[in-house]
């Protein structure tokens, strides 16, 4: 529960601490008091958003400070570990408004994010304030209301879940039959793209080796004609060899006649004969390097030319085309592996439609039970109202087409306000008066089924007075008997069964020059005398005063 409030510079407020206990706590006050004030600072503390107007004139920051009572295993322990929050024996939040629009946000004075402000606050405080009404009129707000009093948040969490789950699985499967079906379209040309440079086979290096035995082939056929001619002038009919032979073999016939004469001329024939053999050999290997098979040529250059072909084809160089290949047998490999994942997906697909259906088809079912015990709840609370011939009813329309994160189900509250007509909207059916008693009983009635341990409602019993206002009075005094209740009224009917009343005053201060709102809490005597306020007005009478005691004492 909310045990303290500590507010600083916040609008009207100088400074005030207040401590609040069990049960049913009200605040009352003159119009323009600042009832709405001490709200607005609560609201800060619970994550509201912020407002530098919220923080008092000539000063730079305002502060609120509230401190809550856990039980032990409440909610708030969970999110605490959770935000990696050191949980002491009080809870402790805090807010700083600057005067420039910015907020501080802070947990047991560990800074926090105002969203985990807020997050952990929800779990802490439910406010039902005078300006509910629009969301309790409108139908788009109905279904999360039914929601809420069956207690099916956690169903309707998994529903979401579940179909964002189905959505994400459409999207994946989408995009990858989309993938499939590009791969596809370019399938047949990445086959027998595929299917060429693999029969192509290009060799590493295989480009630079063709043009240099081109070019070798080449020049070899110019200068075969010269290494023949050089050939026939050593080994032909006219070549000097045979002659030098000749000559050599008549001088050793003669060099026996006349050895010191002949003997050095034979020696220089024989070397002679010896260099032009070795020169003849030289160049028979020549001719016969030179030699080339015109077939190989055209072969080499037909290699070349279907090697380029292929480059200019696929526009790129000749020594990528080997992983051009390998690229193509990827691609047709991923276009078989895309065909087995549509089918993975199209299961996984159906599976989270299964379970998206099973979770709507569960969350429809518990809907309507909710529908059913919110109507005979809300229409149990129609007579002690002054509302005994009127109905209330939830109108709960399931249809599978309507599937959406929040299920199959749209919920519109109905009412009947006499026997025989049509059921139809609160706004459309239902006076101004009988308005507010359907939204005071509606509002109770969630409240009952609220999980949070502190109830605050701000002048929710607005418009009502005499036997409506009593009937108010009672079931915030029931509601406060489970939970933790404040309630800012102005019926001297609800004020009466206070257990802690506060007054809320506007004082001036430094000779007129300022205004503060000062919070006090009454006793006895200053409780009878507010409620007295409270059914006279400006001047209280003594009448006045003894019906305030006859209402604190019928109250009990």
């Amino acid at each position: 529960m909310l045990a303290r409030l500590s507010i600083r510079d916040v609008v009207l407020i100088d400074q005030l601490d207040l401590e609040f206990s069990a049960g049913l706590t009200i605040l009352t006050g003159e119009t323009g008091a600042g009832k709405s004030i001490l709200l607005d600072a609560l609201s800060l503390a619970l994550g509201a958003r912020g407002d530098g107007g919220l923080v008092r004139h000539d000063q730079s920051q305002g502060q609120v400070t509230a401190v809550f009572e856990l039980p032990p295993g409440h909610a708030a322990h969970a999110l605490l570990e959770g935000q990696d929050i050191e949980i002491g024996d009080d809870l402790i939040l805090r807010r700083v408004q600057l005067a420039d629009g910015r907020t501080r946000a802070y947990v047991n004075d560990q800074s926090v994010s105002v969203q985990a402000l807020r997050s952990l606050a929800s779990s802490l405080v439910e406010i039902h304030g005078q300006h509910d009404e629009r969301a309790l009129t409108d139908p788009a707000t109905h279904r999360a209301l039914v929601d809420s009093y069956g207690g099916l948040d956690a169903q309707a969490k998994a529903t979401r879940e579940a179909y964002a789950a189905m959505r994400e699985a459409v999207e994946a499967l989408e995009a990858e039959r989309a993938r499939v079906a590009a791969a596809e379209a370019e399938a047949d040309f990445a086959r027998h793209a595929h299917e060429e440079l693999v029969k192509l086979a290009v060799q590493p290096g295989e480009e630079d080796e063709l043009a240099v035995r081109r070019q070798a082939m080449m020049q070899g056929e110019k200068v075969a004609a010269d290494i023949r001619e050089a050939r026939d002038h050593l080994t032909g009919d006219a070549a000097i060899l045979p002659m030098l032979i000749s000559v050599s073999r008549r001088l050793q016939r003669r060099m026996p006649q006349a050895p010191q004469l002949i003997e050095p001329s034979v020696k220089a024939l024989d070397e002679a004969l010896e260099a032009l053999e070795g020169a003849t050999r030289a160049v028979e290997e020549a001719l016969e390097a030179s030699a080339f098979d015109p077939m190989e040529l055209e072969r080499c250059e037909e290699r070349l030319f279907a090697l380029r072909a292929m480059s200019r084809k696929h526009n790129t160089p000749i020594e990528n085309l080997p992983a051009l290949a390998q690229k193509y047998a990827d691609d047709l490999a991923a276009l078989e592996a895309g065909r087995d994942e549509v089918a993975r997906l199209e299961g996984e697909l159906a599976r989270a439609r299964e379970t998206y259906h099973g979770s709507a088809r569960a969350l429809s079912a518990a809907r309507e039970r909710s529908a059913r015990e919110l109507e005979t709840t809300v229409t149990a609370e129609l007579p002690p109202l002054k509302l005994e011939r009127a109905e209330f009813r939830v109108e709960l329309t399931t249809d599978d087409r309507l599937a959406s994160a929040s299920g199959y189900d749209r919920a519109e509250f109905l009412v009947r306000t006499n026997p025989g007509s049509r059921p139809g909207p609160l706004m459309k059916v239902a006076s101004g008066g009988e308005l507010s008693r359907f939204l005071l009983a509606i509002k109770v009635c969630l409240a009952e089924r609220g999980t949070a341990p502190t109830l605050v409602f701000d002048d929710i019993d607005a418009g009502v007075g005499g036997a409506v206002a009593d009937a108010m009075g009672q079931r915030l005094a029931r509601l406060a008997a489970r939970a933790q209740v404040l309630a800012v009224t102005h019926a001297p009917q609800v004020a009466a069964r206070a257990q802690s009343h506060y007054r809320i005053v506007k004082n001036d201060v430094g000779k007129g020059e300022r205004v503060v709102t000062s919070v006090a809490r009454l006793g006895a005597g200053e409780r009878r005398e507010e409620i007295a306020r409270m059914l006279a007005g400006a001047q209280i009478t003594r009448e006045a005063r003894a019906a305030a005691a006859s209402l604190i004492e019928k109250a009990g």
